[in-house]
């Protein structure tokens, strides 16, 4: 299936890994222009090679933190002035789980609250908002926040943007699964093997999604082809039987 995405450019905030990477890696293959947007040049520089080095048409890579209001902005000013617009973002970013952080509700700070506030519901609206001029020229642009800004939002830019979801994916492979798994038998006792098998009994496909298939959900979402999905959130998990709204 042609997925229609050739050509079209895309930005993908926390493009340097985990999903976002596995989301820029199926956006590239599919003939989009990628730009990937994140923290980390180094990270971002790693990234955009070994896109390049895939065959991915075009790929920009833009250092900025979705804190930042100011940052955004002029990161968005950058990707349409060297792609001479955009067609898709997908909101990806997010702040790395400490090992040993607190997650019982009794030992959760208002500090941790506000930074996943800041990076997954103002970041994911900063960039919303810094791009919707854009496809609101156009006349066309898809939005896909990951388990992020709720997809009722799309209310709002619908005659414009013309399509605005949500993915929620849950527990998903990626480059720090390892280190969770680790700290997760550190923690309990478990054996790396016996940590797998609990993280895996999870879902109902009897493991966790990987990355890259997570990155299918979101890219499929992308193309003009997912139109008759609009202001809906779409679970990727794998048949986990809860999902996390921030």
């Amino acid at each position: 299936m042609d997925l229609g995405l050739g050509g079209r450019r895309a930005i993908v905030t926390g493009g340097s890994r985990g999903i976002g990477l596995a989301t820029a890696r199926a956006l590239a293959a599919e003939g989009a222009r990628v730009a990937l947007l994140a923290r980390d040049p180094d990270a971002l520089e790693a990234a955009a090679t070994s896109l390049r080095d895939a065959g991915a048409p075009e790929v920009l890579t833009v250092a900025a933190d979705t804190t930042d209001d100011d940052a955004v902005r002029a990161a968005v000013r950058t990707v349409a002035e060297r792609f001479g617009g955009v067609d898709v973002l997908v909101n990806a970013a997010a702040r790395p789980a400490s090992a040993g952080a607190p997650t019982g509700l009794g030992a959760t700070t208002d500090d941790a609250v506000r930074v996943e506030l800041e990076t997954k519901l103002l970041g994911y609206l900063r960039c919303a908002r810094a791009v919707a001029p854009l496809m609101t020229a156009q006349g066309w642009g898809r939005i896909v926040n990951v388990s992020g800004l709720n997809a009722r939002r799309s209310t709002s830019l619908v005659g414009s943007v013309r399509n605005v979801t949500v993915v929620h994916p849950g527990v998903t492979e990626t480059e720090r699964t390892a280190q969770a798994l680790a700290d997760r038998g550190a923690a309990t006792g478990l054996d790396e093997t016996a940590a797998r098998a609990e993280l895996d009994a999870t879902t109902t496909i009897g493991r966790i999604t990987t990355a890259a298939e997570v990155a299918d959900v979101i890219t499929f979402l992308c193309s003009p082809r997912s139109v008759a999905i609009n202001g809906d959130a779409v679970a990727a998990g794998g048949g986990t039987p809860g999902v996390t709204h921030y």
